[in-house]
């Protein structure tokens, strides 16, 4: 598994989450990385993303003010923290590295998911 995404897990709505994704992959910290989700019945949707360098940030509207991506490439991680979590967020979230360095649709490696379940 090239991306490894975990932090998920149960939580009251209003709650908190932080996501971790890390990856051994040499040019992970020279391109973007977004976090995308999938709940049940649904089709995957994009949550946020990060340029390389971190200095550069994207949101789904549904989760702007709540969400914070970040990353901290010493480490080859990026992280998603999720604050006042409603139980509309449910779902399993996935982590993705893009091609470019900038923001853009080219996601091209993936991890394998983690799941958020937000009770009410």
């Amino acid at each position: 598994v090239q991306l490894q995404a975990s932090g998920g897990g149960l939580v009251q709505a209003g709650g908190s989450l932080r996501l971790s994704c890390a990856s051994s992959r040499r040019t992970f910290t020279n391109n973007a990385v977004g976090w995308f989700r999938q709940a049940p019945g649904k089709e995957r949707e994009f949550v946020a993303a990060i340029n390389w360098r971190g200095d550069s940030t994207n949101y789904a509207d549904s989760v702007k003010g709540r969400f914070t991506i970040s990353r901290d490439n010493s480490k080859n991680t990026v992280s998603l923290q999720m604050n006042n979590l409603k139980p509309e967020d449910t779902a399993v979230y996935y982590c993705a590295q893009s091609i470019t360095a900038s923001i853009s649709a080219n996601y091209r490696y993936w991890g394998q998911g983690t799941l958020v379940t937000v009770s009410s």
